[in-house]
């Protein structure tokens, strides 16, 4: 799918697709952090399966108010367990299909927020 994006002084979301995303012009293919304020940066999980508390936890670190987690190509839920940190520094967290999670960062990147997405990209897995 492609976007049409607003006036950005931000970072955007330009288009996705099956196992890739083009943010501001540039084409990922793994799973990354995508920060409002500080950027793209590689998040070493390529796959829903090898999801930890520890991947969660890296993102305490861009005191974002929300948290954005792309599941991948379906909707799939983290162990509860692993966002407590989160929710301790008062983090919100919403889960969602990755392609859902790229539309709602746009929106909420519009709004001016500070938000983390972080997202898995799957290739041609259900």
């Amino acid at each position: 799918m492609k976007f049409q994006p607003d006036a950005a002084t931000s970072y955007s979301i330009h288009s996705y697709g099956e196992g890739w995303i083009r943010i501001n012009g540039e084409r990922y293919n793994n799973s990354l952090l995508l920060s409002s304020t500080e950027g793209v940066l590689a998040w070493d999980c390529p796959s829903f399966e090898d999801l930890s508390e520890t991947h969660f936890s890296e993102l305490k670190r861009f005191q974002p108010e929300l948290v954005l987690f792309g599941s991948g190509n379906r909707l799939r839920f983290p162990h509860p367990r692993w966002l407590q940190g989160l929710y301790a520094q008062r983090i919100g967290v919403e889960t969602m299909d990755t392609s859902a999670a790229c539309r709602t960062f746009n929106f909420l990147v519009g709004e001016g927020r500070n938000v983390v997405a972080a997202l898995l990209l799957e290739s041609g897995k259900p």
